[in-house]
């Protein structure tokens, strides 16, 4: 239930994987032509100026490219095909070594691969890649992982005749005869709903359109889903019983800044229909065994206070900010939820957030954060065990695996760290015994122990130290002369871990230090941390970026000269207003889907996410939270200077952060700087705030991007075509 869809960065831009097997490491490579000298290899578009005056509070902003806007116009659509044609004659010369790099990080890729199966409800799940083929196959086996193989989805099969597919909600009925899944072709997460029975293959209709979450009642004959309005917030609750002809509306949110949702609890016997806010939550639940009833109310929504319920035994799990800045667990009846029933199961504990409690019928885990680290507490309910499961290195990422099974006396969780691999363990609670049972292949000899990751405290502006993860090359010399490469991201409380990227190894591998800043505004530090990150506090994020770049160059980690920087969606909208504070901070910037027309947006109230976000940035209605974001807001501060090599990236069908922002940013600052550097755009003319959905494709748009990191680094180097 704790779900909400920001500005979030694109997936591919964390994660993904890189090439064949690269040349032995120079830690200093005689620098290659760089990327500036093909600039004059083509004119960059003419963007036509048509002015409209916009701006609240009598403030009149003249906005040349406001036009672009115009999704539908024949002019726009030329515009973006003119900035793809553009990027491309620049990017042509290094056409050959992005092609060798695609090959490079995609020999590192097991591409025929099993996932780990997990047990639900008497099947082994999982899903499997072919190689060659973009998409998952989702499979199950009855019984035992010997039975016959049952393909319950072939998404490869549903992409044909669609240039974008992606699987949104998927759920199995309790009696594992029926599942319910959704689908969006176009990339704008518009999520169309399926029914499907599973001895059959045939698709039942229903009155369902699109859908946001799903639920099964345990009886197998009711759903509950939520909808989108028009600005893509989740603010209506459905329940529809199979064969009836209408659904029932259960549940409506008014509020536009909060969102509605549907889940069930862990043990089964609850749906729980919530409304969230960043900053706010309210829930109310039902016997799942009766759909039915009424909604009963846990505690009425209070400004600034969040709680989150699961259920056990008939006690009510309530993580909560209610007296704990950074959570508690409390425990109430299911006949008075209040909060004054509320007793403690989990006080606060200072330095220690509880970022969520998951009840098992004999033990329970919680997932914590300390220092920047999330870490899992294993704990019985009569007080007598709390244990934490051993996680080894300095940074890392760690989440809660597939755990269906409520009666499980296994947990089992996802690990990975810069330099080790994906790995899935299950934990024996009873004895402590930890089993490895599946860690994601690289292949191409891949070593971890040929590289070092640390983790920093970087001083900001103004004292506060800033977490940053550094991983290198054991034999990169520090001496100043390394390239270096910097992401950030710093908003909506979100965590940035420390994960793995067998793609990134291209980059270690050719004498990259990369870096990872967990800057204010994220999450990694705790509520305060996001905090000290946004509204009105929101400079400190970029700041404390800048400190940290300014850190790898004051210890010898690179030069500002050798310097990529990079950051996607809110990440993007951090790399706009650090250009703008410091056009000298780097070479290079990649800035994808890309929050940079923060102003205008905000301001306008008919856009998805736009109100709902109001708590996060500021109420642009609001005289002096509009003069605060118009402080710092890219496209409003782009300034005549020297800018540095900068590659944006956006997708017409974007959701989230609309293609005609980054388009207008680089229109405007064309006009602008005083440079020759390349000012590229790339748009995928058939995709969403994530890219493209095929993962080869996906990997192409890194191969790209990595290609163009390289390229202003002075690092790529002559390929000779493939005869």
């Amino acid at each position: 239930m704790n779900k909400t869809i920001p500005r979030l960065l694109a997936a591919f831009l964390l994660m993904t994987s890189p090439l064949f097997p690269v040349q032995a490491a120079d830690p200093a490579p005689a620098p290659a032509a760089p990327l500036a000298l093909h600039a004059e290899a083509a004119k960059p578009p003419v963007t036509e100026q048509r002015p409209k005056t916009v701006g609240l509070h009598g403030d009149k902003i003249e906005d040349p490219f406001f036009w672009l806007r115009e999704k539908d116009t024949p002019a726009v659509l030329d515009h973006l095909k003119a900035e793809n044609a553009y990027t491309a004659a620049i990017m042509a010369p290094c056409q050959p070594f992005e092609g060798a790099l695609y090959n490079e990080m995609l020999a590192r890729i097991k591409q025929t691969d099993d996932s780990a199966p997990y047990l639900q409800r008497g099947y082994w799940l999982y899903q499997r890649t072919e190689e060659g083929k973009q998409y998952r196959v989702l499979c199950r086996k009855q019984g035992t992982l010997e039975a016959p193989e049952e393909v319950v989805l072939d998404v490869n099969a549903m992409a044909v005749g669609h240039p974008f597919m992606a699987l949104g909600a998927f759920e199995y009925s309790d009696d594992n005869t029926l599942l319910a899944y959704s689908t969006d072709t176009t990339g704008h997460r518009d999520y169309d709903f399926h029914l499907k029975r599973l001895d059959t293959g045939e698709e039942i209709k229903t009155p369902i359109g699109k859908v946001d979450d799903v639920v099964w009642t345990p009886d197998s004959e009711t759903l509950f889903y939520s909808v989108e309005d028009d600005a893509k917030r989740p603010f209506q609750v459905w329940r529809y019983t199979l064969g009836e002809a209408k659904p029932v509306l259960v549940y409506e949110e008014k509020d536009e800044l909060f969102r509605a949702g549907v889940g069930r609890t862990h043990d089964g016997k609850y749906i729980v229909a919530g409304a969230a806010s960043s900053r706010t939550t309210e829930y109310r639940f039902l016997p799942a065994a009766d759909p039915t009833a009424p909604f009963a109310l846990i505690a009425p929504r209070r400004e600034e206070i969040k709680y989150y319920p699961e259920h056990r035994d008939g006690l009510l799990y309530i993580t909560t900010n209610d007296g704990a800045p950074e959570f508690r667990v409390v425990t109430a009846p299911v006949a008075t939820p209040g909060p004054g029933y509320w007793k403690d199961f989990i006080p606060a504990r200072p330095g220690i957030k509880v970022e969520s409690f998951e009840p098992f019928a004999k033990f329970a885990v919680v997932e914590e954060r300390e220092a920047g680290l999330p870490h899992f507490r294993v704990m019985d309910f009569d007080g007598k065990k709390s244990e934490r499961i051993p996680l080894p290195e300095p940074a890392y990422d760690a989440s809660s695996e597939h755990n269906p099974e409520y009666a499980s006396e296994q947990f089992r969780f996802s690990y990975d760290s810069p330099i080790t691999p994906p790995s899935v363990f299950e934990y024996r609670v009873a004895t402590g015994e930890r089993k490895l049972i599946k860690q994601t292949e690289v292949l191409g000899g891949y070593d971890p122990a040929k590289y070092v990751v640390e983790r920093k405290e970087v001083p900001a502006a103004d004292g506060t130290k800033i977490p940053l993860d550094i991983v290198r090359r054991r034999d990169v010399s520090l001496d100043g002369k390394a390239p270096g490469w910097l992401y950030g991201y710093g908003s909506y409380g979100i965590s940035i871990d420390a994960s793995f990227s067998s793609s990134r190894i291209s980059l270690l591998d050719r004498g990259v230090v990369y870096a990872l800043a967990h800057i204010r505004g994220g999450g990694e530090l705790g509520e305060a941390w996001h905090d000290a990150g946004r509204m009105m506090t929101k400079k400190n994020t970029f700041t404390d970026f800048v400190a940290c770049a300014d850190y790898l160059v004051a210890n010898r980690y690179t030069t500002h000269e050798r310097l990529a920087i990079e950051g996607g969606s809110a990440g993007g909208l951090l790399i706009g207003a650090t250009l703008n504070l410091r056009p000298d901070l780097c070479k290079a910037a990649v800035l994808a889907v890309a929050f940079v027309d923060v102003l205008n947006t905000m301001s306008d109230a008919t856009l998805p996410l736009t109100t709902e976000e109001y708590i996060e940035w500021g109420n642009p209605n609001k005289r002096e939270e509009y003069d605060y974001i118009k402080s710092y807001s890219p496209y409003d501060n782009l300034q005549k200077a020297n800018y540095p090599d900068i590659l944006l990236l956006t997708s017409l069908n974007d959701s989230q952060v609309p293609y005609w922002e980054p388009t207008k940013y680089a229109a405007k600052l064309r006009t602008l700087k005083t440079d020759h550097n390349p000012l590229l755009l790339k748009v995928n003319l058939e995709a969403g705030h994530g890219g493209a959905s095929g993962r080869y494709d996906r990997l192409k748009e890194v191969a790209f991007e990595y290609t163009f990191g390289l390229a202003s680094l002075g690092l790529v180097k002559e390929v000779s075509p493939t005869p």
